[in-house]
């Protein structure tokens, strides 16, 4: 059954040089979301990256 609802419950966020926050995607799988903060923490900034998982009510 497809009620047309995508769940996307794993994030990547950003954390910037002065503590700032920001998200950069949502994602179905921890697996997938792991995987582009792997990727993007590669590139060696000084940004740093983690995975989140929202709450069954949609917070942090």
């Amino acid at each position: 059954m497809n009620d047309g609802t995508v769940i996307l419950p794993w994030l990547v966020i950003r954390q910037d040089d002065n503590g700032n926050r920001y998200r950069v995607g949502r994602y179905a799988t921890k697996a997938e979301a792991q995987k582009i903060a792997d990727s993007l923490d590669d590139r060696g900034n000084e940004k740093l990256y983690w995975v989140e998982r929202l709450s069954q009510n949609g917070a942090r």
